[in-house]
């Protein structure tokens, strides 16, 4: 779908939410599939319904509030989204990743995304976490990217650069975290696909034979768009479910499935996020 969004667009959504919260937020949190509850630890919020903010893309997956949370997380002002929209949705790469341009319109200078993710490095099991080293963007390579189209230059180049996508600070931090509080965290490539189907046996045997860990139909997008901004990026995959490189009688992948690992995800996520922004805090990043 060729849809090529202005600056215009992106700046309505900006003021209409400006309009609407109490804080500038410096931070912004992007909450996948399940993983909504770890808003609920904002402190005087403000929340806003994503159809109220122009143009902004909806939440249509179960899993995926669709609600801005805009307060006080660790000491931060913070806005996070509850769930986000998908390409698999019919929305267009730029709307899909229309709020990152819109929290960087805001203000906002670091991202900090998490998804729940199939493990496709056969360690990884159902209820740990994984920390986004790089990223495979196959969607994008197949010509999905969300910076096709004309360049606005006043937001970014046209040839960014990609070669730490993701801030080796940042992700500094979340090792010393993760080992100061005891939280298993492995680390890995993730991998976009565009969904909405589950991966076939023989996906999976390639997915490992390219190098990727995890696998998932979000994320890699937004990070982009991010990058582009020359935003820090931290990204976070919860393991929701082990995808199978051999088909196995009576055994299939279902939403239902990373819906209640996302349940178990929680507590590890949200105290790993939590001790990611008191180091931030500390270190003055």
């Amino acid at each position: 779908m060729d849809e090529f969004l202005t600056l215009e667009h992106f700046n309505e959504a900006a003021e209409f939410i400006r309009a609407h919260i109490k804080y500038q937020p410096a931070i912004g949190l992007i909450l996948g599939s399940g993983l909504s509850p770890l808003a609920d630890e904002v402190t005087d919020a403000d929340v806003i319904a994503y159809h109220k903010i122009p143009h902004f893309p909806l939440c249509g997956v179960v899993g995926h509030a669709g609600r801005l949370v805009v307060g006080r997380l660790e000491g931060w002002p913070v806005l996070v989204m509850q769930g986000r929209a998908h390409y698999y949705e019919g929305y267009s790469m730029q709307r899909v990743t229309l709020p990152i341009r819109v929290m960087h319109l805001l203000g906002i200078e670091t991202l900090i995304v998490t998804n729940a993710a199939g493990g496709v490095n056969p360690a990884f099991r159902p209820g740990e976490l994984m920390l986004i080293t790089d990223h495979i963007n196959l969607i994008g390579m197949a010509g999905l990217n969300p910076l096709r189209g004309p360049n606005l230059d006043e937001l970014g180049p046209r040839f960014p650069d990609m070669s730490q996508a993701y801030d080796p600070q940042l992700r500094q931090l979340a090792l010393e975290v993760a080992a100061e509080e005891g939280i298993p965290l492995h680390q890995g490539v993730y991998i976009c696909l565009a969904g909405p189907s589950f991966e076939t046996p023989a996906d999976i045997r390639f997915l490992r034979l390219i190098g990727a860990d995890a696998v998932g139909m979000s994320t890699v997008p937004e990070v982009i768009v991010a990058r582009h901004m020359n935003m820090r990026v931290l990204g976070i995959s919860g393991i929701s479910n082990v995808t199978l490189a051999e088909p196995v009688p009576g055994q299939a992948s279902s939403h239902e499935e990373v819906l209640a690992a996302a349940k178990m995800l929680v507590p590890h996520l949200a105290a790993l996020i939590k001790g990611i922004l008191r180091r931030m805090k500390d270190a003055r990043l």
